[in-house]
């Protein structure tokens, strides 16, 4: 498995939240839902995006956004215009300041804002729970990225501005779909470019001996491997292997090595139904108690605990 489709085989929406907002300037929604990811397509009119701690950034028709949570932003027609509502979690609308209770409301099938064919028109998906979204995904992701419709044009606007406003059976589990189809090709077009804010480890695979020995780790977690092992197949010796590594990584090869089983070990739990002792098995621990030492030591809790959906 190569590094990208590691990263992008998590989104796993269930239930998202996705709707059509439509605005008549003056208009400002300040969002701090933590939902932990969410996608904008602009249909039509522009917005500004304005985080709490971050540059504000512009978006025109066809450009797409996606913001991480669970830091929380504005989005509006004025880039210092304040929030006239808030979003908070669960979805609650809240009016802030003297903004009547019904400025902002429900206009009809998954549509909502001030006018229905206002001039400005936005598609936007959230992620409900962090469980849907890998962390090595999330840890990944700037706070805010935009791709401008001059370097990708998503080819899913019109299929996805035909079915969020659909009402059919299963219809709930095609706009998930439709989510996860958008959110990986978004990350995938993002990725690609030399802008993208990438981690040390996904910029180091281009060496070609530090490449080569993530990928070893990457594809087979569960091997008992040590420094020695691992530098005789990149090539070098041990002491080259474990400096050039934590230059380009930011921390030893078998340290990367623990946190990329146990980000593994955290999408199984929330992802299947395996024991955790298979589990452990499968990401290169001996027992469930050792996994579950390690574990609880690097997230907090235990596997257990993380694999409750009260988590």
């Amino acid at each position: 498995m190569d590094v990208l489709a590691g990263l992008l085989e998590g989104p796993r929406a269930r239930g998202a939240f996705m709707i059509r907002a439509c605005f008549d300037p003056p208009w400002s929604v300040r969002i701090a839902d933590e939902a932990p990811l969410s996608v904008m397509i602009m249909v039509r009119g522009t917005a500004w995006i304005v985080p709490d701690d971050g540059e504000p950034q512009l978006i025109r028709p066809g450009d797409v956004a996606v913001a991480r949570g669970p830091d929380h932003y504005t989005v509006a027609d004025d880039r210092t215009r304040k929030p006239h509502v808030e979003i908070q979690p669960g979805e609650n609308c809240v009016p802030l300041g003297d903004t009547p209770p019904d400025r902002y409301r429900d206009l009809g099938q998954r549509t909502w804002g001030q006018l229905p064919d206002g001039p400005v028109e936005m598609l936007i998906g959230t992620y409900q729970a962090r469980g849907e979204i890998t962390g090595r995904l999330l840890d990944a992701l700037p706070q805010l990225l935009v791709l401008p419709t001059e370097v990708w044009d998503c080819p899913l606007t019109p299929l996805l501005a035909d079915e969020i406003a659909k009402d059919e059976p299963g219809q709930d589990v095609v706009l998930d779909r439709l989510l996860d189809l958008l959110m990986i090709a978004s990350l995938r077009a993002w990725f690609s470019r030399p802008e993208a804010e990438a981690p040390a480890w996904y910029r180091a695979m281009g060496d070609p001996v530090v490449g080569q020995a993530i990928r070893l780790l990457q594809d087979d977690p569960a091997h008992p491997w040590t420094i020695a092992e691992l530098a005789a197949k990149a090539g070098v010796s041990r002491a080259a292997l474990a400096r050039r590594f934590t230059e380009l990584v930011g921390e030893p090869p078998m340290a990367y090595l623990t946190g990329w089983r146990l980000a593994l070990a955290a999408d199984l739990l929330r992802d299947s139904e395996q024991t955790i002792a298979a589990i452990a098995r499968r990401v290169g621990y001996g027992s469930a108690f050792a996994l579950s030492s390690a574990f609880k030591r690097v997230y907090g809790v235990s596997p257990q605990e993380h694999r409750s959906p009260a988590a």
